[in-house]
């Protein structure tokens, strides 16, 4: 960063985000496209940190609906001080909007095992 107050993950080189798209699909073949925009669009450059050493769908851990996967979910606890799942459905993103009532009750059950372990 400049030090001008750039978003994280806004380092995109030359601002150019149909480039940076691009490049997420050549790097991450496996990534279904409406997962790939959506992790382009939230997370930047910082997608990457997100993903890791993920080779496949498989990689990403549980699929609680939607959008949402494990390593998200992880990814928000661990470096965007997400520490419930409302933070996570509504506050950090949107998954909320797009998930079930099952599913959102599935989700906030594995989120409060995982703060349980952590606290």
């Amino acid at each position: 960063m400049d030090g001008t107050g750039g978003l994280p993950g806004g380092d995109i080189p030359e601002a150019d985000f149909a480039r940076f798209r691009q490049s997420v699909t050549e790097d991450y073949p496996w990534l279904p496209a409406s997962l790939a925009d959506h992790l382009s669009r939230l997370y930047g450059t910082r997608l990457r940190d997100l993903l890791g050493p993920a080779r496949g769908l498989e990689d990403l851990g549980k699929h609680f609906g939607a959008q949402l996967y494990e390593a998200e979910a992880h990814y928000l606890m661990e470096r965007e001080w997400a520490v419930t799942a409302e933070d996570i459905l509504e506050r950090r993103t949107k998954h909320g909007l797009h998930l079930s009532a099952e599913e959102r009750r599935n989700f906030g059950t594995w989120c409060a095992g995982k703060m349980a372990k952590a606290g």
